[in-house]
């Protein structure tokens, strides 16, 4: 079948993250099914406009606002037609149940809701959290296909039918480890996202603070990037806080320095206000590195609670801090730790989940679910 997936960024896109990888493989797998994929998106500095990327095609236009406006001029009148539409929404959605007829999937990581606060100003913050609840509606009748069984909860909140939601955990493309990896001298805590307010940067330099306090000998590592003056405000807060000596910013980096950084720091702490999944906490797993996370939305589904990590009970700094020392103090419990990490990293495949996603589509197409 010819499918159309509507998305406002592409695996290409500087502000790409998890969601885009993932969304890529899965579009990987239909290719190779004999599926034709096309992938609308926006335009970047630098960016090809048409492009084929592993067997999908991208096509680019406008930006990251304007590309919900041109997507239904391309569905209806593209030279290609198209036999399912996958609507991956990011805060907001194509509004593609006012124009198109065919078969269609509304892919969501998360449901926004607070995540609006922490990512825009006044008044957009206001605006796109008071129309949440009307689009919601207007895709009651559409099938959703979600991360995890957090965000399932949360668009039956908003009013979708559990009967019409799909949750695929999403698995890693690096390569696991086999046994134990060697951790470094000190006691190393990671972070690993966009460094933007949202993913709870902030908590996570707090959490350290504390952890200094008790362990001296410890050390911060921050894998991301993020927007110029919010990082010089985090630096001010380190150096308020006099660990700047003990924090170690790496920007962005490949995948492959990733991966070695998550391989030998000893725990990897995360603060998000919300996820879809935690890509990064299976990641972080893959290479026996347990996780510390809050209690949210895709971390509390991507830690498996007292085997693979924690998820406090309470989403504060100091409890961060605490259950950290309390795991990396207690040798043996870290061990079975990290034993159970590689467990459930191998559980998750992109075989699997590549199976779901087109058992998926061909049922939507077919009107069979």
């Amino acid at each position: 079948m010819n499918i159309l997936m509507l998305n406002w960024r592409d695996p290409k896109n500087p502000k790409s993250g998890g969601a885009e990888y993932v969304t890529h493989e899965h579009c990987k797998a239909w290719v190779k099914a004999g599926h034709n994929v096309v992938w609308f998106t926006s335009k970047f500095d630098g960016c090809k406009d048409e492009e084929t990327i592993e067997g999908v095609k991208f096509i680019r236009r406008g930006n990251s606002v304007t590309v919900y406006a041109l997507a239904p001029f391309h569905y209806l009148f593209s030279k290609e037609k198209f036999d399912l539409v996958i609507d991956q929404i990011h805060g907001l959605p194509f509004f593609t149940p006012l124009y198109v007829r065919k078969p269609k999937i509304a892919l969501i990581h998360e449901v926004a809701k607070e995540i609006w606060d922490y990512m825009y100003p006044f008044p957009i913050n206001k605006i796109g959290k008071f129309i949440e609840p009307f689009y919601f509606n207007l895709y009651k009748n559409v099938k959703f296909w979600t991360d995890s069984n957090s965000t399932i909860d949360d668009l039956e909140e908003a009013g979708i039918k559990r009967k019409n939601c799909t949750a695929i955990n999403c698995p890693i493309s690096n390569k696991i480890l086999k046994s134990i990896s060697k951790k470094e001298e000190k006691f190393t805590l990671i972070f690993v996202s966009r460094v933007v307010k949202m993913k709870g940067i902030e908590e996570v330099i707090r959490s350290f603070f504390y952890i200094l306090r008790n362990h001296k000998d410890s050390q911060l590592w921050i894998v991301g990037d993020g927007e110029k003056s919010y990082v010089e405000e985090l630096k001010d807060t380190m150096r308020s806080f006099s660990i700047s000596p003990k924090v170690k910013f790496f920007g962005k980096v490949n995948e492959k320095k990733k991966i070695e950084l998550l391989r030998k720091a000893h725990l990897l702490l995360h603060a998000s206000v919300k996820e879809g999944w935690g890509l990064v906490v299976i990641e972080a797993a893959s290479q026996t590195t347990p996780a510390v996370v809050y209690n949210v939305a895709g971390l509390k589904d991507s830690v498996k609670n007292g085997k693979t990590g924690i998820v406090l009970k309470e989403n504060t700094a100091k409890e961060m801090a605490e259950n950290a020392l309390e795991l990396f103090k207690d040798r043996r419990k870290y061990r079975e730790f990290q034993n159970n990490c590689l467990k459930w990293a191998e559980s998750l495949t992109w075989e699997k989940a590549t199976k779901q996603s087109l058992d998926l589509i061909n049922k939507v197409y077919a009107k069979k679910i």
